[in-house]
This record gives C-alpha cells, sequence and structure tokens, in this order.
C-alpha cells in the first residue's frame, strides 16, 4: 500500500523533522522514497537517522547498525 510522508520545502521539515537546507532534506527525501518503494515505513527517529548519514554525521556502519537493530522505529 502506498504511504504518503509530510514533506514541507518551505519549513524545512519531513514527517517533523528539521533540516538545515533544501538540498539535505530533498536528498534525504529521495532516499526515503527509495526505501519507501521497498517497504520500508518512515519515523521521525528513521528520518533523523538517514538525514545524519546523509550530512556525514554518522558512518555507513553506525548506518548498519542501526538498522539492524531497528533503532529508526
Amino acid at each position: 500500500m502506498f504511504q504518503t510522508i509530510e514533506v514541507d520545502r518551505a519549513n524545512l521539515t519531513i514527517m517533523g523533522v528539521e533540516f538545515t537546507d533544501l538540498e539535505t532534506l530533498e536528498s534525504t527525501a529521495n532516499a526515503l522514497g527509495s526505501n519507501m518503494f521497498e517497504g520500508y515505513k518512515p519515523t521521525p527517529k528513521g528520518i533523523e537517522i538517514i538525514r545524519d548519514y546523509v550530512l556525514g554525521q554518522i558512518s555507513i556502519g553506525e548506518l548498519v547498525k542501526f538498522a539492524k537493530e531497528k533503532a529508526y522505529v
């Protein structure tokens, strides 16, 4: 089933998660869309994790660890 998420480009938020710039918001939204196509159901915590990865604040190893732990729920 198709699920929509709230993307507010004017206020730079996705599901209430704040972004510092439009480029990062759009990169994260694209990553979310790809993952949602594969069945991922986004949560605000998951969006924060993806945003932080896009910004280089967490490594790919940390991203994988969070995914295995289901920290995004």
